[in-house]
């Protein structure tokens, strides 16, 4: 299987406030999200090709961080749509033409911290199921709620938190989409949530990932 990470980093990271999206801060070390996230993928020998998706406002920048960094294996830049889920259909169907069996790992820009472990059991993963996501299980009490009140306390060990890459063979994903753009209104949070709803019968595998996979969302996470 040919392997392809798709970087979504189409977002203006309106949370961490300022007007450079979250993508294009520095962590501690000074480089930027965006070059942790990529470099995390460039690194991974189970990872044939890599590919951005850039805000349309932040082309130029992506392209300048790319030439810097020189990556080998980053091969397009390709502009974000509106929504998140425009963004990831953009990358389907830019490799929707591609000669060989292919899968698409898509993963959040926003996650730099992810592991060569956990990348490594994905692609294991995709020889053997058509959708994988990872996920860590919840450790917090959950609440059902109601108007500021407590409406049900649910079993905790019956849920998890999705993390990124999640990941999909491309006619899969490619088939999801495609059903899910025949509805006037698309309402999902991530892509293992549209093969979820669109393609009930495809069982979504889940890897094992770990709190160090976490997602830049406010201020504060850039320096921790």
């Amino acid at each position: 299987m040919y392997n392809i990470a798709v970087i979504l980093a189409g977002g203006t990271g309106s949370r961490v406030g300022g007007t450079t999206p979250k993508q294009l801060l520095p962590l501690p070390d000074g480089r930027s999200v965006l070059e942790h996230s990529v470099d995390a993928f460039e690194q991974a020998s189970c990872i044939d090709e890599i590919a951005i998706v850039m805000h349309p406002d932040w082309l130029d920048e992506a392209q300048r961080i790319a030439r810097a960094n020189n990556w080998q294996k980053l091969t397009r830049i390709i502009p974000g749509g509106a929504e998140r889920w425009e963004s990831s259909w953009k990358a389907i169907d830019a490799f929707s033409h591609h000669k060989t069996p292919v899968s698409l790992l898509l993963h959040d820009a926003a996650r730099p911290f992810v592991s060569q472990k956990i990348i490594v059991r994905v692609c294991k993963a995709l020889d053997v199921h058509a959708a994988v996501t990872v996920a860590v299980p919840v450790t917090d009490t959950l609440y059902r709620v109601g108007f500021e009140s407590v409406e049900d306390v649910p079993a905790r060990n019956e849920y998890m938190r999705a993390q990124t890459p999640q990941a999909f063979h491309l006619d899969t994903i490619r088939k999801a989409y495609r059903k899910a753009m025949e509805d006037e209104l698309i309402i999902a949070t991530d892509d293992a949530g549209i093969v979820h709803k669109y393609l009930p019968d495809v069982p979504i595998h889940i890897v094992p990932g770990d709190e160090n996979n976490r997602k830049i969302t406010y201020p504060e996470d850039l320096g921790r």
